[in-house]
């Protein structure tokens, strides 16, 4: 966007200055005198730090969202630990060091200064930038520290000037953090020497990390810098994460069955219960939050943390119902809260389920810029053309506020949900266990029944079987007896015949014998005769 006209005059008087410095020969410094020590430096801080206008209008006070001071913490403000260092070095083309050093300057309580390397580090043809921790071997063990910084190499085209951001925590191991490939020497003709004057400038903002909420992490200047360049990677930041926990509130509602289950649930519950259920501890959920978002070595980190602070503000603000000192922000625009901020409680603002229906179907407050109309991101530097539309910073930090508190809110949402999905689980876990429980006990009865008919058959069977048994031993005893009673009648036959037989042979022996002793008698009747004639005519 446009510079605003007195900057604008500014700018042409420097430029003159400069025009005029080139045709006498005089140093760039001296032409621009002690306030004003560079075009490059000026520049950049007029183009990535000036506030824009709406209309023509300047830019007012910042309301109370926007201000260092509004802090709870008694720690020190960011704007106390954010320094600036410019460096200017001479006759850079003629230089043969390997490595240069700048002055040490102070930002955050430490001890910086910055490193170049002028035909690169490790590289070749590229100009080597490094910030670094000054007497780092002096500080005491376990030292560290998080420091956001951007090192620029000016330019007489304010359009032109170099940058680089980044995150990152110093320590004993990592004292110092740059880029080794930070531009092309080819390029440092192109409008970066002036003079064969290389102007180096560092930006370094301490971060007093504060691990239990979100904390304002940026001084008010250097903010606006770097959201004009990342607020596009704020709002897709936001964006996913939105989506994502609406994403898993959608397919809960698609999902008729579970829905209807957890609504009857819910409804089931007592007042009481449902109160305790919808309230979560601050602290908690702070905490998680900034554990979530700042990551470290993310340069977007320290946006989101200062989007949550001031939107954190905010639904304190909507909630506690202030007015007056938020006339700039119109909190009568943004929709009603969805949770509450209850002394040192997140509350739902309403209803669970209208809540979580409203999360997973309500719009998103704004829609994403294409690249076309993205004027106010991804380019410190800005032209005013007269087919422009103008965006002014304090929209774009109004916006950021916006994003901070709808992640706060459906991040308490999800939160406070997820814990009583976990008892809906639960019961419905009980209930299936209950329901298999009664299926058990009824398997059981019904086993026990047909064990019960399978015994009453089988006492049946058996007493059939004992029946048959029994039947069939007396018609064995039957037969037995009818065989025994044959036996004995055959036996008794048989007796008599053998008798029968016997008497006739005695008879028949008797006879044989009388007959024989009738054939003796008579035998011995004829010997005695010839016995006689023996003793008579023979001699024995």
């Amino acid at each position: 966007s446009p510079l605003r006209p007195a900057d604008a005059v500014v700018a042409k008087l420097k430029l003159d200055l400069f025009v005029k410095s080139l045709k006498s020969g005089a140093m760039l410094g001296d032409a621009l005198g002690d306030d004003d020590q560079s075009v490059s430096g000026d520049s950049m801080s007029e183009w990535r730090s000036c506030d824009q206008i709406d209309n023509g209008s300047p830019s007012t006070s910042p309301p109370f969202w926007d201000t260092d001071g509004e802090d709870d913490d008694p720690g020190p403000c960011p704007s106390n630990l954010f320094g600036r260092h410019t460096w200017r070095i001479q006759n850079f083309s003629k230089e043969k060091k390997r490595e240069m050093k700048s002055e040490p300057f102070e930002a955050g309580g430490f001890k910086w200064y910055i490193l170049v390397y002028p035909q690169g580090c490790d590289v070749s043809n590229h100009l080597s930038l490094f910030l670094c921790v000054a007497d780092h071997d002096k500080l005491l063990p376990g030292w560290s520290q998080f420091a956001q910084f951007t090192i620029a190499v000016g330019n007489l085209d304010p359009k032109k000037v170099k940058y680089s951001d980044t995150l990152h925590k110093f320590w004993k191991k990592e004292h110092d953090w740059g880029w080794k490939k930070f531009m092309e020497l080819s390029k440092i003709q192109d409008g970066f020497l002036v003079n064969d004057v290389l102007e180096i400038i560092a930006q370094v903002q301490v971060i007093r990390e504060k691990v239990d909420r979100p904390f304002r992490c940026l001084e008010r200047p250097y903010r606006r810098e770097l959201l004009r360049v990342y607020m596009t990677n704020i709002e897709q930041i936001y964006r996913r994460f939105v989506e994502e926990h609406r994403s898993k509130l959608s397919n809960l509602i698609e999902d008729k069955m579970r829905w209807s289950g957890f609504c009857a649930f819910w409804l089931a519950i007592d007042t009481s219960t449902r109160y305790r259920m919808s309230r979560e501890k601050s602290d908690v959920i702070l905490k998680i939050i900034v554990k979530h978002f700042f990551v470290e070595k993310e340069v977007t980190s320290t946006l989101v943390m200062d989007s949550l602070h001031t939107g954190l503000k905010a639904l304190e603000h909507q909630c506690r119902g202030k007015k007056g000192r938020g006339k700039l922000m119109d909190l009568e625009e943004l929709s009603a809260p969805m949770v509450h901020v209850d002394m040192d409680t997140f509350a739902l603002a309403g209803d669970v389920l209208a809540l979580l229906e409203r999360a997973a179907l309500e719009p998103l407050p704004c829609q994403p810029l294409s690249p076309k109309d993205d004027k106010c991101s991804q380019s410190r530097t800005k032209a005013g053309s007269s087919g422009e539309v103008k965006v002014s910073i304090e929209h774009e930090e109004k916006r950021l506020t916006e994003f901070g508190q709808k992640i706060l809110e459906t991040f308490a949402l999800s939160h406070i949900f997820s814990g009583i999905e976990v008892a809906y689980q639960e019961a419905v876990s009980l209930k299936r266990q209950e329901e298999l429980i009664r299926e058990e006990e009824e398997a059981g009865l019904l086993e026990s029944e047909m064990k019960g008919k399978r015994n009453n058959t089988t006492e049946k069977e058996k007493r059939a079987k004992k029946k048959q048994a029994k039947q069939k031993k007396n018609n064995r005893k039957v037969k037995d007896k009818d065989r025994e009673e044959k036996s004995d009648s055959n036996f008794a036959e048989k007796d008599q015949d053998e008798s029968t037989i016997h008497d006739s042979e005695d008879s028949k022996q008797a006879g044989q014998v009388a007959m024989k002793v009738d054939t003796s008698e008579e035998g011995d009747k004829i010997a005695q005769p010839v016995n006689g004639v023996n003793d008579v005519g023979i001699e024995t």
